[in-house]
């Protein structure tokens, strides 16, 4: 006899999760700010060291993305995963700015969610990375274009 499978029951999740939504936590929400209901992580208080801070927090968030990609994740939800962690390394080495940055974008806990979801509903995570990275990519021709646009204007006005 061959048993029913229940389609409602989803398969158990890789123990590799729990260590992504830890180290998400300990990176992004891992203390309450006094007084508040805002949490923050190491990441922003690791940027306030020049530089060391910022890597080491890509370094760690990078970890999520192999976990990501052993576990079968589609690409193209890798590649929003990436781009969660580039803005995150970027713009938090602002100084300054990129600490303040770093407590309201939460690129790791976003990360363990994409992760999450794409092991659960790979269509829809798959669906909706391609509607972000479209955005993006639409965003970028849109700054390029504009950029060259721009120039050519100024150098026109420049030489009359």
């Amino acid at each position: 006899m061959n048993p029913v499978i229940n389609p409602i029951v989803k398969p158990a999740e890789p123990p590799e999760m729990a260590i992504v939504r830890g180290l998400a936590k300990l990176l992004d929400e891992a203390f309450t700010l006094p007084g508040t209901n805002k949490k923050i992580g190491l990441d922003p208080i690791l940027g306030f060291i020049p530089v060391i801070g910022d890597l080491g927090s890509a370094a760690i968030g990078g970890y999520i993305l192999m976990v990501a990609s052993k576990l079968g994740v589609p690409p193209i939800v890798l590649w929003r995963m990436l781009l969660n962690l580039t803005v995150d390394t970027v713009v938090g080495a602002i100084p300054f700015v990129g600490d303040a940055f770093d407590v309201a974008f939460k690129a790791n806990t976003m990360n363990a969610k994409l992760l999450a979801k794409s092991l659960a509903e790979p269509h829809r995570a798959r669906r909706s990375s391609w509607g972000v990275m479209l955005l993006v990519g639409l965003g970028f021709a849109a700054v390029t274009i504009g950029g060259i646009a721009g120039t050519v204007y100024l150098v026109r006005w420049l030489t009359g």
